[in-house]
């Protein structure tokens, strides 16, 4: 998606550089217009070197005619080529004029002739934020049909306390997410998601693992969330923030991933395992740490539960079963396998030997197999489109084909 992000004057500035990076690992594209007061606490060159593209900071150029003719109409331009505008951070001074219809600048100017979504996230002082004014401003825009990411409570750069701070940069990119899919498709759905690797301890100070980084998990729970479903994410260890709205439960082992989902299970309307859940374990694991010696060292390992083969086997008959197999061959037929195998729905197919798609990347090309015969291959793209790809497909799967287990 092609997105412009605007950006007003104040000290939070700085923090639309984040979210431009936020936007871009997301896959779209991002043209940015800084107001001049926002020119006074953030270079251009900073978003022209993050989006590879030109940075809008005025409404008319210096250039020659044919420059000047080009510059009168480039917010008409904007507003029909992106599909949505964010604000951020959009100031009490951006709020009012968007309200009340003035247009002196480029941004306004481009927010008055924008057709499509526009999300708004205010950055200011408290009192400023709470004065009967902005607030009167903030109603009339949602009302208007502006989404607002409403700020957050802290110490502010003014040196008081209370609401009026920029939202975090990953809960905005997840608001932009919601317009750019309002249908909320997913809004009847409770949606149980496993992420990450497992780690399943030889010692006190040793483990066994995979190079799972929990990115398609993630991104997993983003879109669902973004779609409206209550989510409910069971993760293995990873270095990644909790999506915003996303209920949480965290574990280490195989066995302690079974346990969680097997709790959660009967909240779930569907059910997506993305885990690389560890297929052994040692079942005897030293108190102490095992000392190195010059001889060989051999450890006997058992097979770790399998637990979408159990969530198979127990699902009820409203709940629908989405499968992942990463492979390094046989892509398609091991996905066809382990979904008759395990009663899934649908399983998502990768090949995670290759370059740049997989594991511990940002993006993923995938089959999809599902149960009535289909496979529906999916080009390489960022995992949080590959998300929506995913839900898109299950969505009309259930709809032509009730889950029946």
């Amino acid at each position: 998606m092609k997105i412009a992000l605007g950006v007003g004057g104040g000290i939070a500035a700085y923090k639309a550089a984040e979210l431009a990076r936020l936007l871009m690992e997301r896959g779209h594209q991002v043209e940015t217009i800084l107001t001049s007061a926002a020119q006074q606490f953030i270079q251009p060159l900073t978003f022209a070197a993050l989006t590879g593209r030109k940075v809008i900071t005025g409404l008319f150029t210096s250039g020659g005619s044919d420059d000047v003719l080009s510059s009168a109409i480039e917010h008409i331009r904007v507003a029909q080529e992106n599909d949505l505008l964010l604000v951020a951070p959009a100031t009490a001074d951006l709020l009012g004029k968007f309200a009340a219809g003035l247009a002196p600048d480029f941004l306004t100017t481009t927010y008055l002739a924008f057709p499509g979504p526009v999300v708004l996230a205010p950055a200011m002082n408290t009192n400023m934020w709470e004065h009967a004014a902005t607030q009167a401003n903030v109603s009339t825009l949602r009302e208007r049909g502006n989404w607002i990411v409403p700020p957050g409570s802290g110490l502010l750069a003014c040196g008081m306390v209370g609401p009026g701070r920029l939202a975090d940069p990953a809960e905005i990119a997840l608001a932009v997410e919601g317009a750019l899919h309002p249908s909320r498709d997913l809004a009847a759905e409770t949606v149980l998601i496993t992420a990450g690797p497992t780690q399943e301890p030889l010692d006190p100070v040793r483990y066994l693992t995979n190079r799972s980084s929990g990115k398609m998990g993630y991104a997993l729970a983003e879109a669902a969330q973004a779609r409206g479903a209550r989510v409910l994410l069971v993760s293995g260890p990873v270095n990644l923030p909790v999506p915003p709205g996303v209920e949480m439960t965290r574990v280490r082992t195989a066995r302690q991933m079974r346990d969680a989902v097997m709790e959660l299970l009967g909240q779930a309307t569907m059910i997506v395992k993305a885990a690389a859940v560890a297929d052994f374990h040692l079942e005897a694991v030293p108190e102490h740490k095992v000392k190195k010696n010059p001889g060989r060292f051999h450890l006997e390992l058992s097979a770790t539960p399998d637990i979408l083969a159990e969530v198979g086997a127990r699902r009820g008959a409203h709940q629908m079963l989405i499968g992942f197999a990463a492979e390094t061959q046989d892509l398609v037929r091991e996905a066809r396998r382990k979904m008759e195998t395990k009663n899934c729905d649908m399983v998502v197919g990768n090949l995670v030997g290759s370059e740049g798609t997989g594991f511990d990347s940002d993006e993923n090309a995938v089959v999809l197999v599902t149960r009535n015969g289909e496979e529906i291959s999916v080009p390489a793209a960022p995992k949080r489109g590959i998300a929506h790809r995913i839900f898109d497909e299950a969505l009309r799967l259930r709809t032509a084909f009730p889950t029946a287990p």
